[in-house]
């Protein structure tokens, strides 16, 4: 009888990671469904982004107030459940407070009680970022895409966050030989008053119950990840690590275009020649679907963190354009998670829906709004890059469709005839010199 609760901590545990993992293999299969892409240059420069941007937050805290508040969050949730590990051998030895046996008394003392001061201001941090959503409603969390479940999403996390810390701080607060101590309570000494009046054994019922709920509250939360916008948490670090480098106004060669351009200038090559009967079909230019975009891309896609940055920065966004960069990203992941339902419904292999990210989730309208200039991917703090999405299905709408606007093809006209985007006769061109 007294491994009993070893053993239900054990088979928790195991399910709670266990699941997790089951998750983890479904992301990556889902993120390999991408087109393959070299991203391994120039590995300390990405080792470096990957310490500053996802690890050190630089980019958050290019907007104080709300950048100060994250890394409080982020650095408290981080250090705090660093008390997990000793949750996790207790609950698997029938331990208590393992870390007592092996730490000094004031080593100890000083590791909870800075738990316990991150734990404050993780609540009032949480408590801020609620108020702003909730009751302030800035605008970026009030647009069209932020409606549903994205909206429940980003409050679900708080409520998690929040009772994750209560829990922690009644822990310490029940715990009746750690309050005797006097060392490490440093917050959870004002609350333990609240219990006075408890017995001994009503006092050992409350922290028992605020222990197990607390473990399997993490479980929860880390399974809850998946499912939320929150999977920023795991995944900014290889997003940043697989970020960009080249300069940001410099746009990459697409493979099937160059192919075809290095053909028309080959002297040895007859453009009517039929091809070989086993050569492969010509590559796709561009991407309809998420299948044709790169799996870097599709990383990107489930990295977001939906904070509307790059929304708020986006020029056609504000001035009335129907284009969000957030959208692009959020309407890209919504679609790869369908692909990957149906794979998962065909024994592994997808059957064709019917549908695709371009024109089904992503409208015309929004992809010639985009005016490329870097914006979103420069005010995104993990290193996404909508406007490479962005391009690639406008590649599709020009070359497979000739579905270009008026204008542009206008342009593309005069590019061809006249050597010009204007429409005047290249002899013509000097002509306002002789005005002068």
């Amino acid at each position: 009888m007294q491994y009993i609760p070893q053993i239900i901590f054990a088979i928790i545990l195991i399910f709670g990671i266990g699941f997790f993992a089951k998750n983890v293999l479904r992301l990556r299969r889902n993120i390999n469904l991408g087109k393959d892409v070299d991203v391994s240059d120039n590995k300390p420069q990405r080792w470096k982004n990957m310490a500053k941007i996802a690890l050190g937050q630089t980019k958050m805290v290019v907007r104080p107030i709300a950048g100060f508040l994250h890394v409080i969050v982020y650095v408290g949730f981080v250090i705090i459940n660093i008390e997990v590990l000793e949750i996790i051998i207790d609950g698997l030895f029938g331990t208590h407070r393992i870390g007592q046996k092996f730490l000094s008394e004031s080593i100890y003392g000083f590791l909870i009680g800075s738990f316990e001061v991150l734990a404050v201001l993780v609540l009032v941090s949480v408590i801020i970022f609620w108020i702003r959503r909730n009751i302030i409603k800035i605008k970026r969390f009030l647009s069209a895409e932020m409606t549903g479940w994205p909206k429940s999403d980003g409050n679900i996390i708080l409520y998690f966050e929040v009772v994750l810390m209560c829990l922690f701080l009644i822990m310490n607060a029940t715990d009746s030989s750690f309050q005797s101590l006097g060392s490490g309570n440093v917050i959870s000494q004002f609350i333990a008053p609240v219990f006075s009046g408890l017995s001994e054994s009503s006092l050992h019922m409350v922290e028992r119950s605020a222990w197990w709920l607390h473990i399997i509250g993490i479980l929860a939360f880390l399974n809850y990840l998946y499912y939320s916008k929150h999977l920023h948490i795991l995944l900014a670090f290889p997003n940043t690590f697989y970020g960009k480098l080249t300069p940001q106004g410099q746009f990459k060669n697409s493979d099937a275009v160059t192919k075809e351009v290095m053909l028309m200038m080959d002297p040895s090559a007859d453009p009517f020649a039929a091809p070989a009967e086993d050569a492969p079909d010509p590559e796709k230019f561009g991407a309809s679907d998420v299948t044709d975009l790169s799996w870097v891309q599709l990383l990107n896609s489930y990295t977001c963190t939906e904070c509307g940055r790059c929304t708020s920065e986006c020029p056609a966004n504000q001035t009335g354009k129907k284009l969000s960069p957030r959208k692009i990203m959020m309407d890209t992941r919504d679609r790869l998670e369908e692909v990957g339902k149906n794979i998962e419904a065909n024994n592994g292999t997808f059957v064709d829906d019917g549908k695709q990210l371009l024109g089904d989730y992503i409208s015309n309208e929004e992809l010639w709004a985009c005016t490329s200039c870097n914006a979103c991917v420069q005010a995104c703090p993990v290193s996404i890059d909508p406007l490479s999405i962005i391009m690639d299905m406008r590649q599709y709408l020009v070359m497979e469709q000739s579905a270009a606007p008026s204008d542009l093809n206008n342009m593309m006209g005069n590019i061809e005839n006249n050597g010009a985007p204007w429409p005047f006769n290249q002899m013509d061109r000097l002509n306002w010199v002789a005005e002068k």
